[in-house]
């Protein structure tokens, strides 16, 4: 099968799906999307929900009756090794499961170029799902022969100092910014195009094609969705400053999912699909992968496979601090596991109560502490203090189990080294 045929075939039959499966995700946004998703497509191919899942994860979270984990832990191997199929046939490099009994991989990973042409895929699984018509391409941008990844510089729009200044604290409200660098943050801010738009505008319409995000300044955007059967359209979401808005169309190249109309006069910021393709989203993958290369050193999560560690670096936050500032205190409780993405820092500990604190370790860039606070409740064995400005990638006990689940127990199996 050629590329254009594969191609074809995601455009017309993957792609209709996918667009569905995440315009339902993001209007009941689930805790756990995994359980959630498997209802959904068992819905869709009219085929019986898994043992303990059926009608257990459609509907908003407050709705919902438990799951049965045995069940869906085997339901979510199942995928996962059918993926792990697809990737074997079209020619992608998987990323490397670790032994168990090893801390790292002896050598480094080496980027490789993803083939163009691949001998044929493999069958779907059985009972196709019924074809809703023809619809839009839903599939993430994609590069090759029939579409070249061009050299990009970005755009420049002349802004003042203020209104850099208001940007940027308004960028620094979206999760689709905050975590930016700040050279990619500037380079956001110059990218931004100012669009003032009055009351009672329309400034997205559903199923539009889409070039554009936009992030709120000032006013209330109200966003609707009309369903099908339904001749009326119903307010989904409201957005005020800080918000982003039209960015499902550029994250996964798909029309427009709701209709958006501007309340009051809005002071909108406009970024196009080029300049956050390759600063926004580029930003956030190469993160991604310093981030799954640290979490490849610690012991106490060696058990973890690559899914599961792509999981735990999409959820690291960054904090950063100055030099002297404590990260934290001996004998204060634990919640938080920290990664050293820049800078030093030092651990320090009282032997004896009213002692001065002794140095006993230095961290620097991809060194980790606090691990153990994943998994018990104790206090702080030191004190960790930033010797220079320091920028760490942590996560809290809390996103860990409502990441990983049960896999917390898996995990206490390595903590035997640390006692």
């Amino acid at each position: 099968m050629s590329a254009a045929e594969h191609q074809d075939y995601i455009q017309s039959k993957i792609n209709p799906l996918l667009e569905a499966l995440v315009t339902q995700l993001l209007l009941d946004k689930p805790d756990d999307p995994a359980p959630y998703m498997v209802s959904w497509l068992c819905k869709e191919a009219k085929l019986p929900a898994p043992g303990g899942m059926a009608g257990a994860t459609m509907g908003p979270p407050q709705h919902r009756s438990s799951v049965n984990e045995g069940v869906l832990q085997e339901e979510i191997g199942r995928l996962k090794e059918y993926i792990r199929d697809l990737e074997a046939k079209c020619g992608i490099k998987a990323p490397p499961e670790e032994d168990e009994h090893h801390e790292e991989d002896d050598e480094d990973d080496e980027d490789e170029e993803d083939e163009d042409t691949v001998e044929e895929m493999p069958a779907m699984p059985p009972k196709a799902y019924a074809s809703r018509g023809p619809r839009q391409s839903v599939s993430a941008e994609a590069y090759g022969k029939w579409n070249q990844k061009k050299a990009f510089v970005a755009p420049v729009y002349q802004k003042g100092d203020d209104q850099k200044a208001r940007i940027q604290a308004v960028l620094e409200q979206s999760f689709l910014f905050r975590n930016l660098e700040e050279k990619d943050m500037k380079t956001v801010i110059d990218a931004m195009q100012e669009k003032v738009v009055s009351a009672g505008t329309r400034i997205i319409q559903q199923g539009d094609d889409g070039d554009c995000l936009f992030v709120v300044e000032s006013g209330t955007i109200d966003c609707y969705k009309k369903f099908p059967g339904e001749d009326d359209e119903k307010l989904v979401k409201v957005c005020q400053s800080g918000d982003a808005f039209g960015e499902l169309a550029l994250l996964y190249n798909c029309p427009r999912a709701a209709s958006v109309n501007a309340r009051d006069n809005c002071v909108l910021w406009q970024l196009d699909r080029e300049s956050f393709n390759h600063i926004v989203k580029e930003a956030a993958s190469k993160k991604r992968e310093l981030y799954e290369g640290f979490l490849k050193k610690v012991p106490l999560l060696e058990s973890m496979d690559a899914y599961e560690r792509s999981k735990i670096a999409d959820a690291l936050k960054t904090e950063t601090y100055k030099d002297g500032d404590v990260i934290v205190s001996q004998g204060e409780p634990g919640d938080k596991f920290y990664i050293v993405e820049e800078g030093k820092a030092v651990a320090t500990k009282s032997f004896v109560q009213g002692q001065s604190p002794q140095e006993v370790m230095q961290f620097g860039s991809g060194d980790y502490f606090g691990e153990l606070a994943l998994l018990k409740n104790e206090p702080r064995a030191a004190n960790v203090i930033a010797k220079s400005d320091l920028r760490v990638a942590a996560l809290d006990r809390r996103s860990f189990k409502r990441l990983l689940g049960n896999l917390e127990d898996i995990l206490k199996r390595n903590t035997a080294r640390y006692e």
